[in-house]
Formats: structure tokens, C-alpha cells, sequence
């Protein structure tokens, strides 16, 4: 990969593994949000396993905020007394990734949930958890092997496009990877769906005739490229060391626009 090369590269599942982090500010932010839920009925134990079952279900999430929904349906799907939502009865962690899409818009319904009050909250417990321990939230976030040093070290154009805030990714870039990405080159929540990023980035002058990359961990999201026949110039990856399940992986590998790629493969492309 050289100068001629161009790469919009998805954070967290594709730089990062975050599920650590997002999990315990998710755990904090569903507290915050619902203590009655909380106080006096979720041990240790019970928090364990939620965020245990929080790496499973990780893959049907598309923005952080989902997360703190994950946490409370986990909850209802445990102790019964106090379920607000039908959806929890007899669902299981393989029914929470079948169907996320149609489960997400009757919980926020069934619990009278705000998304934007939700992605607020989120962003704030993150925010006060790193002013009060910024090492402790670091510590809770990883990037994959090998892949702070293909940052450093790339030869070609790299994008970040993401669904978390850019303030998290540009952070963890700093302070995790030692690796420093202008604010510009990072398109976070609000700046529009992934695709019409992609849009922006083939457009502007100085990308024409550079190849173009996108990496991403969600087969959904690359389908949705592949719906827009102006992004057509692309070449598409699923990372496969990311928040995705084997169903995914094979149903990307059976798509010839995607290319199902491993780990050392990407960092090799990086670099």
C-alpha cells in the first residue's frame, strides 16, 4: 500500500477493542439513568454477568448508546420483577442478535427512552470517568496487536469513520496507540451515516485516483455501500477479529464485493 491508497478505516471492532470500556460506562450509565432498577437487587454476580453477556451481544450494536439498552434488557431478562418490556420474556442472548433491528424500537417504546437523552448520557459518564481516571478508562480499551504500529507507520491516506464520538477515538489514539490523527481525518457521530462520509471523502480534489479502502467489522454496514452504486469504487473488508459472529463471516465471504480479511493481513496493508 502506498500514497496511491486511500483507507476509511472503522474504529472501535477495527483499531480498537472497546467492549471493556463501553460495557462498565454502559453498566454506570444504566445506574445513573434507572437506580430503582439497580439498588438493592444487582450484586456482583449479576454484574458480572451482564458484562460478560455484554462481549456476546456486542456485535448488533451500531452506536454506543445501544449499549446501555443491552444492559437493562439483560437485566429484565434476569429478574423478572421487574420487567417493563414483553420482549424480555423467553428472549435469549442468540434471539438478541438475531433480531436487535425489531427488539430496539419496542424497548425504547415499552421504557418511554429518548435515543439523543441516551447518546448524551453516554458520552457524559464517559467524559467524568475520564476526568476523574483518565489511566483506568485507557486501561479499559486495547488496540489489536500490531495495529498502533501500522498507524504510525502507514504510507498511505488514512481516515477514521466511526460511530463513536470523535473525542473518544482521538483520545485513545493519543493516549493508547501514541498515534495522533488530525481532528479532520476523523469522522465521528454527527457527522452523517457512514456512506455519505465515504460520498464526501471520493469528492473532494485531492483523493481522484487514489484506490479506494473501506474496513469495517459490521456486514451490515457494508451492505448498506453496496446499496449506493456511486460508491461502487470502493473496495469493501470485513475485519474478522471484530464484533462480528461466524453467521456474518460467512454470509460476507459468500458476497464478492467483500472481502473477508484477517488481522495480520490488515496491518500488513497498513503498513
Amino acid at each position: 500500500m502506498g500514497e496511491e491508497d486511500l483507507y476509511a478505516l472503522d474504529f472501535d471492532g477495527v483499531l480498537c477493542d472497546s467492549c471493556g470500556e463501553s460495557s462498565i460506562s454502559a453498566l454506570k450509565a444504566a445506574k445513573s439513568r434507572w437506580p430503582g432498577l439497580f439498588d438493592g437487587i444487582v450484586g456482583s454476580d449479576l454484574e458480572e454477568w451482564i458484562l460478560d453477556q455484554m462481549r456476546t451481544v456486542r456485535p448488533v450494536v451500531e452506536t454506543g448508546y445501544e449499549n446501555v439498552l443491552l444492559v437493562r434488557l439483560l437485566l429484565e431478562i434476569r429478574v423478572h420483577s421487574i420487567r417493563k418490556s414483553s420482549v424480555a420474556e423467553g428472549l435469549t442472548i442468540e434471539g438478541i442478535l438475531d433480531n436487535w433491528p425489531k427488539i430496539k424500537p419496542i424497548i425504547l417504546e415499552a421504557w418511554a427512552e429518548n435515543r439523543d437523552a441516551l447518546v448524551d448520557l453516554f458520552g457524559k459518564i464517559r467524559d467524568e470517568w475520564i476526568e476523574n481516571d483518565l489511566a483506568t478508562w485507557v486501561g479499559a480499551n486495547r488496540f489489536y496487536p500490531g495495529v498502533p504500529e501500522a498507524l504510525k507507520f502507514a504510507s498511505s491516506r488514512l481516515y477514521i469513520v466511526t460511530t463513536k464520538q470523535s473525542r473518544f477515538a482521538s483520545v485513545l489514539l493519543q493516549e493508547l496507540a501514541g498515534v495522533s490523527i488530525p481532528p479532520e481525518r476523523i469522522y465521528g457521530l454527527g457527522t452523517g451515516p457512514k456512506v455519505e462520509v465515504l460520498k464526501r471523502l471520493q469528492k473532494k480534489p485531492e483523493h481522484q485516483g487514489l484506490k479506494l479502502h473501506f474496513v469495517e467489522d459490521r456486514i451490515a454496514s457494508l451492505k448498506n455501500v453496496i446499496k449506493e452504486p456511486e460508491l461502487d469504487g470502493w473496495n469493501l473488508y470485513l475485519a474478522n477479529w471484530g464484533y462480528n459472529t461466524q453467521k456474518e463471516r460467512e454470509e460476507a465471504a459468500s458476497i464478492s464485493r467483500i472481502q473477508v480479511l484477517e488481522l495480520s493481513e490488515f496491518s500488513k496493508k497498513l503498513k
